[in-house]
């Protein structure tokens, strides 16, 4: 009966194993290197003659016929016909022209209130370069006011328009109250020449005058009197 011994070393740690495993291994690495340096001699080697003539046919441009076309213009199938267009091109010219005449012979109602206001201005101011006194500012928001109120009567709407001709005509009074005080004959040519309606400040206010600006008093009751 054989006996065992249990200090025998392993089969992984005899030297004859050893000697296995390392060439073994060592044939692997040179293999591994030789197929490494052919690879790489692959890759830097250059391209067979068949790849190139390939690459040179690829990039070639290509030559493509057209022949020529006899017609001048392309019909189109889907192209409407002239009758079908909302507006032509012809119909948008001489439309905005410096003078604001419209197609009707007519001028637009803006163009002659601005006409009607500089006509108003030369008449009433007091020299050549006067663009200030009180008769040219008031000539010219007469004529800015009648436009609004014309303007208002179409649009009643318009709540933007209708405070600031709140607005102009308490500046045109305002104006109209200083040239009263300043030179009545002034005043009373003016007002008589555009037809204003207004009411000169007297000199010494009324009751009603001098306290209307003020909110009235609460009434005082029964049981209190």
């Amino acid at each position: 009966m054989a006996v065992t011994n249990a200090f025998a070393k392993p089969p992984s740690t005899h030297p004859h194993f050893r000697c296995i495993i390392m060439a073994l291994s060592m044939r692997t690495c040179i293999l591994l290197v030789l197929a490494g340096v052919l690879y790489s001699a692959d890759a830097f080697a250059p391209p067979c003659r068949a790849l190139i003539s390939r690459q040179n046919a690829l990039s070639q441009p290509i030559a493509v016929a057209v022949e020529p076309n006899t017609d001048d213009e392309i019909s189109d199938v889907d192209s409407p016909s002239p009758e079908d267009y909302i507006v032509n091109v012809g119909d948008l010219e001489g439309e905005d022209e410096e003078d604001g005449i419209e197609d009707d012979g007519e001028p637009p109602a803006w163009y002659a209130s601005q006409q009607r206001v500089e006509e108003l201005r030369i008449q009433h101011r007091r020299h050549d370069k006067d663009t200030g006194s009180p008769e040219y500012q008031v000539a010219g928001m007469t004529e800015r006011i009648s436009y609004l109120t014309k303007h208002l009567k179409v649009h009643p709407k318009d709540f933007s328009t209708r405070r600031g001709l709140v607005a102009l005509v308490n500046k045109r009074r305002r104006l109209l109250n200083y040239l009263a005080r300043e030179d009545e004959e002034r005043y009373a040519s003016l007002v008589s020449s555009l037809g204003i309606r207004h009411k000169a400040p007297s000199k010494v206010d009324n009751k009603a005058e001098k306290y209307g600006r003020f909110p009235p008093q609460k009434a005082v009751k029964k049981h209190l009197q």
